[in-house]
């Protein structure tokens, strides 16, 4: 494969996990009226039991991977993926779809897990961190066109036919990937799933201070973006009166921060990988400071809501100059144990932070100001360790020289 076509499959497994849950925003009014008339809130437990089945599934898929190849393991998690994409869409009752999405997401973790191993197969250190800015770029795309997409087939065929794009979605995907992926693990590197190896392999991530780092500011740059995404439909809708064109305002804002990836790419060959996150995080604290110094009067209309959009923009270049590097780092010194690491990494950094991010929920006011206070926290811990993990690795690079 060119590093053009790896780059676009490898996105679009990564985008898996995105579009499985922006397609589904704009459905949620539907989704209730026809399956939880009497309690609509419920109907956005499809976002949050989706996440948990994700975070579950990352445990699993790397220490498979590293036993049986990578192929195999991104080849069942697209199958089970689909034939539960198949059971959602023929739910008759919520309970039903939501026991389907977990399991939806269970097989995503397949794809989108095992091809961050891939990449760390084929790439190391800042190399690898510019290639994951380029996926990260073609990822950031579908954001943009996945609600409004998610409009159009509501209008044509009703909110069932979301599911049926994802099983289209994913059946190419795995096509592509059978067809011109090679197998990027040799037989002599895998490791037997033995509970004794994963144990030690575990124990020698934990041990290493600049992964441990890494796992816990990736969970507060992971929470950012789930709180956001729980809450900008109702924000959009409640505060700013504009549920109805919320997929093309939606879609407009993450097309615009698609740019953070192709600055990513361009800054980390430069910078590094931690100087760039904490950079980042550092410039957001400054912006949520200023929103609540301002906010009750920026934020409110006739300007509020192009201040809300315009804020909601530093949040999703925030995510484009963080994830991708944040990984980067981790798995920098975890090569022999790649498929573990990402699994270790991703699920720990997606259970904890879906379980972070649903608290921001239950301080919902109406307003914007809680979901500015959530993530001026999260970045401020967040600068905070990034700041200690710069002293970290001076002081081991200090030993080294000795």
């Amino acid at each position: 494969m060119t590093r053009g076509e790896f780059v676009a499959l490898v996105a679009m497994m990564f985008a898996t996990v995105a579009f499985s849950m922006d397609a589904l925003l704009p459905a949620l009014p539907d989704i209730a009226a026809e399956l939880s008339p009497a309690e609509p809130n419920r109907a956005a437990l499809v976002l949050t039991t989706f996440f948990f089945g994700l975070g579950v599934g990352t445990f699993f898929a790397g220490p498979l991977s590293d036993a049986f190849g990578r192929k195999r393991v991104m080849l069942l998690g697209c199958l089970l993926y689909i034939v539960a994409a198949a059971v959602a869409w023929a739910s008759a009752t919520l309970e039903i779809m939501l026991i389907a999405r977990a399991f939806q997401g269970l097989g995503a973790a397949g794809p989108r897990i095992v091809a961050m191993a891939v990449t760390r197969d084929l790439f190391a250190g800042r190399d690898m961190a510019r290639i994951v800015s380029f996926i990260m770029i073609v990822f950031a795309l579908v954001p943009g066109f996945a609600p409004a997409m998610a409009v159009g087939i509501i209008h044509l065929v009703g909110w069932r036919g979301i599911y049926a794009a994802f099983i289209l979605f994913s059946a190419v995907t795995v096509i592509w990937m059978l067809i011109r992926l090679p197998e990027t693990l040799t037989m002599e590197d895998r490791r037997p799933m033995r509970l004794r190896l994963m144990a030690g392999a575990v124990g020698e991530m934990f041990r290493h201070p600049t992964v441990r780092l890494s796992i816990v500011v990736q969970t507060f740059c992971m929470a950012t973006l789930i709180a956001v995404l729980m809450l900008v439909q109702p924000i959009f809708e409640g505060v700013y009166d504009r549920g109805a064109s919320f997929a093309y305002w939606f879609g407009a804002i993450a097309l615009v921060s698609a740019s953070a990836s192709w600055l990513n790419a361009v800054l980390v060959m430069r910078l590094g990988m931690r100087r760039l996150v904490t950079l980042a995080l550092g410039a957001q604290v400054v912006i949520c400071v200023s929103v609540l110094a301002f906010g009750p009067f920026a934020l409110a209309e006739p300007w509020g809501f192009g201040f809300f959009a315009l804020w909601q923009v530093t949040i999703f270049l925030q995510t484009g100059l963080t994830l991708g590097n944040l990984n980067a780092i981790a798995m920098e010194p975890m090569g022999h144990i790649a498929g573990m690491a990402a699994s270790i990494i991703s699920g720990i950094s997606t259970v904890l932070a879906a379980l972070i991010a649903s608290q921001v929920v239950v301080f919902f006011d109406g307003s914007v100001m809680p979901l500015v206070i959530f993530v001026l926290a999260m970045a401020g811990m967040g600068f905070v360790l990034m700041l200690g993990m710069g002293r970290v690795e001076a002081r081991l690079q200090g030993v080294e020289a000795r």
